[in-house]
């Protein structure tokens, strides 16, 4: 069986991974073009929208691994942090079936390979961070517990 710290670990290098679908993104959908249709703040608002989202994703890589033992180890802390990147991730799984319509933009193989591949990574997030916030390793079922 695969410890909650090899998992949280991959999931760490994972967070790294999604930055280079991230960096692909006003290229695929062609931001230039699409953006240049828009006022200026609101243009300006898209680019510091997604590039907070990546500064987030930076953040959720960074403290996952520096602290891969703290959270699997189940102090309040690190299940209250972990709740809250796995709520972060289930939220952006559901956006991924239940708003988006990636069709028009990702039309050649290796996009809709990595479209799926970034799909599975959400899932994967959303089950290890959950896992940890819920049923951490090193305290057994003591949900919630201050106790460590």
């Amino acid at each position: 069986m695969l410890k909650l710290e090899a998992l949280l670990y991959a999931a760490g290098i994972l967070h790294f991974a999604v930055l280079i679908a991230s960096a692909l993104v006003p290229s695929v959908l062609d931001w230039r073009t699409e953006l240049a249709r828009l006022g200026l703040m609101t243009r300006q608002l898209v680019w510091v929208h997604g590039i907070f989202i990546v500064l987030v994703i930076i953040g959720f890589g960074a403290l996952t691994l520096i602290n891969v033992e703290g959270l699997a180890a189940g102090s309040v802390l690190a299940r209250s942090v972990c709740g809250f990147i796995a709520l972060f991730w289930t939220s952006r799984l559901a956006v991924q079936f239940f708003v988006f319509d990636p069709r028009e933009h990702v039309k050649h193989w290796l996009l809709r390979i990595g479209n799926h591949g970034l799909t599975v990574v959400f899932a994967f997030f959303s089950i290890v961070y959950g896992w940890a916030a819920l049923w951490p390793e090193h305290s057994g079922l003591r949900m919630w517990s201050a106790a460590p």
